[in-house]
């Protein structure tokens, strides 16, 4: 049995990419925080990726949300599947993707996982502008991460405020007691968000100048998302460390200087929100931010990326995972397994074959639904229902070690409830059974 687990690392990215394609030369490890292989580094147990601006062309939007990986997603689940990541979640919303990735250790704790998605451009009729959202029970806490891009240009401040107000009262989810965005026990709000500097007599020329001598913080009192949270105009109920880092946008494309068409400011943003500290007995949920800081040496978009670090306690005493996997045997166009005898499947869940280093569950080779009555007819004296997945013949060519994912699907809620232990294709099967006669 693993060691208790008191404390989650969540690491968050905002890029608004600007329609851009990934550029291979600037190398995404340093955003993430990867800067080294120390094995002492204590690793972020989840990351959430929050991106704006991705490119999709309209007549193949449809045809990318169902089939497709863009371009930016498989670039990071490309660097985060070397250390073990998953990615267990994704939601479009035409230029908006918000991500999820997870230790693979931490995959069957994790409960209620939920997407959504709120328009707001054009009054809420078109995707261009909006929120997107994963939500999800991480060791007995709610967690719910906003990935927004709201209205832009320095005048419609009040537009932006109705975003927001928008979203907050419109973004609703099914998971039991967290209906709403604010109802959970963590919110995490990332995005290009939008809010620029107050003062007409403010030119591009003088923020620049003002960056250029270190005075962040005369600026940072012009900055309307401060202004409106203070006010209590929008995003009153989240919290924000202090700006430490240049601002955010606009820069030329290519380079670490500002494009001065646009007066720059901080559009990209990390906010949060912890609730009711003393909710549960056995713990007081509590936020801890390591880092919150750009990355001006990334220069593809006229964004600067920002990244947050956070720690969250969690409750160590949650049962992890609910269905275990007994004697996985691969037989011929068979595989074979075994779930415990007290556990009542639901018709709409699924069983899935994957290889054993899978780094997203969308990567099942083949999948099964399960059926109440199916685990049901074949019993033996370990007490455990025996159930057979079928394949064919070249479903087992793409790897030599296996796994089986139980997954719980409930309408627009996923538990990914057991993990099979690896076992071998038919390959390496046939190979030990050589092996072991000669």
């Amino acid at each position: 049995m693993a060691h208790p687990v008191e404390r989650l690392r969540i690491y968050f990215v905002t890029y608004n990419v600007a329609t851009k394609f990934p550029d291979p030369r600037q190398d995404l490890h340093q955003l993430l925080g990867i800067t080294s292989c120390d094995e002492s580094k204590l690793w972020p147990d989840l990351y959430f990726v929050g991106l704006q601006e991705v490119k999709s062309q309209p007549q193949n939007i449809v045809l990318d949300f169902i089939l497709f990986e863009d371009p930016w997603t498989k670039a990071f689940r490309d660097v985060l599947k070397k250390y073990d990541y998953v990615k267990i979640r994704s939601q479009r919303m035409q230029g908006l993707v918000l991500n999820a990735f997870c230790l693979r250790k931490h995959l069957t704790c994790l409960r209620l996982i939920e997407a959504q998605y709120t328009k707001t451009g054009f009054g809420g009729m078109w995707g261009n502008k909006g929120a997107v959202s994963i939500r999800m029970n991480a060791y007995g806490v709610s967690v719910c991460v906003v990935n927004t891009h709201l209205t832009p240009h320095d005048h419609l401040l009040a537009d932006r405020i109705s975003d927001y107000n928008t979203i907050v009262t419109d973004h609703t989810f099914t998971a039991p007691c967290t209906s709403r965005i604010l109802y959970h026990d963590y919110i995490f709000w990332i995005g290009d968000l939008n809010f620029r500097l107050n003062g007409e007599d403010l030119t591009a020329v003088d923020i620049d100048l003002l960056v250029k001598k270190k005075q962040l913080k005369k600026l940072l009192e012009k900055d309307q998302l401060k202004l409106v949270m203070k006010e209590q105009q929008a995003f009153a109920e989240l919290n924000e460390s202090s700006i430490t880092f240049p601002p955010t946008y606009k820069y030329e494309f290519e380079s670490q200087e500002f494009d001065l068409k646009r007066r720059p400011s901080w559009t990209d943003r990390i906010l949060y929100k912890v609730n009711a500290a003393d909710i549960y007995d056995d713990i007081e949920i509590h936020v801890e931010q390591h880092t919150y800081e750009s990355h001006p040496s990334y220069s593809v978009s006229d964004h600067k990326p920002v990244t947050g670090e956070f720690d969250i306690v969690v409750r160590s005493n949650v049962k992890d995972r609910i269905v275990e996997f007994q004697d996985c045997t691969v037989e011929e166009n068979f595989i074979s397994y075994k779930l415990q005898r007290d556990f009542t499947p639901n018709n709409s869940d699924w069983i899935g074959l994957f290889s054993n280093e899978f780094s997203s569950l969308d990567d099942y080779i083949i999948y099964e639904y399960v059926s109440r009555n199916k685990l049901t007819s074949v019993s033996d004296e370990s007490h455990a229902n025996t159930e057979r997945i079928s394949y064919n013949d070249s479903a087992l060519r793409l790897s030599e070690m296996y796994c089986l994912v139980y997954v719980a699907q409930r309408g627009d809620l996923m538990e990914i409830l057991g993990v099979s232990p690896e076992f071998a294709g038919p390959r390496r099967a046939i190979e030990q059974c050589v092996s072991s006669s000669t």
